[in-house]
């Protein structure tokens, strides 16, 4: 089968997005996810298949070469800003040959590949979709397994472990570890501490983001009919996020 020939379910296309790399970048959302993390801000990515709503669907399959021609209009963006293609989801992994595809068919057309991902999947599925991915961001919610498994749906072994190996072997891709601190459930000390030193352990990482919690989902939420489960979590003032970063930063410093 030609590549461009293979089809994926797309949640959405966003234009112009400022947060998901560098420049100007069109996100493609795909359809799937294989945890369940109670924060969840795109509910309506979790399930792989296309749902509906009362009036609102949620999902459509397009070909590479659709979604390839959706990406392009926004090649003039990319190329004064420096942005380009950022996957997301739900979870890239869970579609890795239409993702796989995307990045792959962009890269030819020269424009910058990124992917946002939860690393929730067999590592070579990981390894063949770095080949074609500029910045990998590699979400890391705990390193408590039991804590992993209680808000996240399942045992962080397997993501722990992919993070390891891919630093291990990159030897071109930037890899950004990003932390969505969440207030009483991950942003003890002694759990930012277990982070931190996980991460400097690791040997070719980027950087490493601590984002702030927030709750932009609760409307999809009310769309769907579903409970949020963290409605009773107020996100961290902005000096309080902004402690929680310094001591972060001490620790990743050995300070």
């Amino acid at each position: 089968m030609n590549t461009e020939e293979i089809k994926g379910t797309v949640l959405r296309i966003e234009r112009s997005s400022i947060h998901d790399g560098a420049g100007f970048r069109t996100v493609v959302f795909l359809k799937g996810c294989p945890l369940s993390c109670l924060w969840c801000s795109t509910p309506e990515g979790k399930c792989p298949e296309i749902e509906t709503f009362a009036d609102k669907t949620y999902g459509k399959i397009m070909s590479v070469a659709e979604t390839i021609k959706e990406i392009e209009k926004d090649s003039i963006f990319f190329f004064h800003s420096g942005g380009g293609l950022t996957l997301s989801g739900g979870e890239p992994l869970m579609q890795d040959e239409f993702a796989g595809a995307l990045l792959c068919e962009s890269k030819k057309r020269g424009i910058n590949t990124a992917m946002e991902t939860c690393l929730y999947a067999d590592y070579d599925t990981v390894k063949k979709l770095m080949k074609y991915t500029d910045t990998l961001y590699a979400d890391l919610k705990f390193i408590n397994p039991d804590k992993h498994l209680e808000y996240c749906g399942q045992n962080n072994t397997i993501i722990l472990d992919n993070i390891r190996k891919i630093t291990d072997e990159n030897s071109s891709s930037k890899i950004i570890i990003r932390v969505p601190v969440i207030p009483t459930v991950n942003d003890s000390t002694e759990e930012l501490y277990a982070i931190a030193d996980f991460c400097k352990s690791l040997k070719s990482i980027t950087d490493v983001e601590l984002l702030p919690y927030h709750r932009l989902g609760i409307s999809t939420y009310e769309k769907m009919s579903l409970k949020y489960p963290l409605a009773d979590i107020a996100p961290q003032k902005k000096e309080e996020f902004e402690a929680q970063k310094e001591l972060f930063k001490k620790r990743m410093q050995n300070i």
